[in-house]
C-alpha cells in the first residue's frame, strides 16, 4: 500500500510537482488533471491526486470524495467543450496501469466513435450456483476487509 508521499521515480509525481510540464486542464491543492499524451480521442484527460497512491484501494477516504467530484466536473466540461455526447471513465489498478500512480481516465465519447467493448470479453455465468458462489466469496471478503481488525 502506498502512503501518499511523492515518488521520485514516478512520472505523474514529476508532473504533479511541476518538474515536468503537462497540458493542465484543472488543478487544486490535492488534484491535477491534464491531457493524455496518447489520447483515445482528443480531449482524453487524466485526473490524479498530487500525492502518490498507486491504486484506488490505496487512496484515503478523505481524498475519494474530492477525486470523484472533480471527475464528474471533468466529464461535464469535456462533453461541453468538445460537444461530446458522453464520456468514458476508467481506472486501472495494477493490470493495464501504464503508470503506477492512481489516475482516472475521462474520455469524450460519440455515437459510432469506434470504441466498442475494446477490452472486455464478456461471458455469462454458467449457473445460478456459480453466481451464488462468487457473490458469497465477495461478500465474505467485504466483511473481512471492512471489519475493525480486518479478521
Amino acid at each position: 500500500m502506498d502512503d501518499g508521499r511523492v515518488s521520485a521515480s514516478c512520472i505523474f509525481c514529476e508532473i504533479a510537482s511541476g518538474r515536468m510540464p503537462a497540458p493542465t486542464v484543472f488543478e487544486s491543492e490535492g488534484l491535477l488533471a491534464f491531457l493524455d499524451h496518447r489520447p483515445l480521442f482528443p480531449g482524453h484527460c487524466l485526473l490524479i491526486p498530487r500525492q502518490h497512491y498507486a491504486t484506488l484501494p490505496d487512496l484515503p477516504a478523505r481524498v475519494t470524495g474530492p477525486l470523484f467530484r472533480i471527475a464528474g466536473l471533468l466529464c461535464s466540461a469535456v462533453e461541453e467543450a468538445l460537444e461530446a455526447q458522453g464520456t468514458f471513465v476508467a481506472i486501472n489498478n495494477r493490470i493495464s496501469q501504464s503508470v503506477p500512480h492512481l489516475h482516472v481516465h475521462i474520455v469524450p465519447r460519440r455515437e459510432k466513435d469506434g470504441l466498442k467493448g475494446f477490452f472486455w470479453p464478456r461471458k455469462k455465468y454458467q449457473s445460478t450456483d456459480e453466481i451464488e458462489s462468487i457473490r458469497g466469496k465477495i461478500g465474505r471478503a467485504i466483511q473481512r476487509l471492512n471489519s475493525p481488525l480486518g479478521t
